[in-house]
């Protein structure tokens, strides 16, 4: 399997190869790499799409410890180092757009262009992080199968994909699920500095969207500077690339053509 030594983890990846220019993408939480399938089948002939597991998700090998999603931004650039890249296009979901901002803001000349989806640069108001302070504990003390109910359907809100996604969880220790969502809460505001990022951007947001509202999306467009346009998913929720697959794609393959 595809391990890479990044500040004393060993993250697993997946490289389509090839010649192309390099798209690096990264998941939201609780989720992992196959949350990008649908994009990386759309374009891996045309890019050479680059997918890793976050630290406290899917295969990676962590510490186990909390950390900072400037420390994640941290290991995308190590990523990217251990795969000999100098400038990738950064496509980032929720927490994956975090650290997508967080690298930019760290090392701009390593970012080509960003796609994110359904991704903020604020932090989260007390009702969220009381919200998540109950899941995260319900990870811990129940498992998967006490949060899943609500959860699923506020991360993907399609049915037909919610048992693929619960057997993920159910293949993790609770622990980890639960700091996994500690992390999320601990994300800092970044939003005073967006004026700083000025590669091409692509903003990417589901209409309905309850953990990341639309508004957090409409604030990414108008404040970046080098955001280009705003793609709204009619009916989608937290996750539009991989519940809109068909509505996503398109617009996210001219915007890699153009700027990555």
């Amino acid at each position: 399997m595809p391990y890479a030594t990044v500040n004393g983890q060993q993250l697993y990846f997946e490289d389509s190869g090839g010649d192309g220019p390099v798209v690096v993408f990264s998941h939201g939480n609780l989720m992992d790499r196959r949350m990008w399938a649908p994009q990386v089948e759309a374009v891996r002939g045309e890019f050479r799409c680059v997918v890793w597991d976050e630290r406290l998700h899917g295969l990676s090998r962590d510490d186990g410890e909390l950390y900072t999603y400037w420390e994640s931004a941290d290991d995308l650039l190590g990523l990217l180092d251990h795969l000999g890249v100098s400038r990738a296009t950064l496509v980032g979901h929720s927490q994956g757009g975090f650290l997508s901002l967080r690298a930019a803001l760290r090392a701009p000349e390593r970012v080509r262009a960003l796609v994110l989806v359904d991704t903020a640069a604020v932090a989260w108001p007390p009702a969220a992080l009381a919200q998540m302070s109950g899941v995260s504990e319900a990870f811990r003390a129940g498992g998967p199968d006490m949060v899943a109910p609500v959860l699923l359907d506020l991360l993907l809100g399609k049915p037909a994909i919610h048992e693929e996604w619960l057997r993920s969880w159910r293949e993790q220790p609770r622990t980890r699920l639960a700091d996994a969502v500690a992390v999320l809460m601990s994300v800092d505001d970044v939003s005073g500095r967006l004026g700083e990022i000025t590669a091409p951007a692509l903003i990417v947001h589901g209409e309905r969207d309850q953990p990341v509202p639309l508004a957090l999306g409409q604030m990414l467009r108008a404040q970046l500077p080098g955001a280009l346009d705003m793609l709204v998913v009619p009916g989608a929720g937290h996750t539009p690339n991989l519940t809109h697959p068909e509505a996503t794609n398109g617009p996210l393959t001219t915007f890699l053509r153009h700027h990555a």
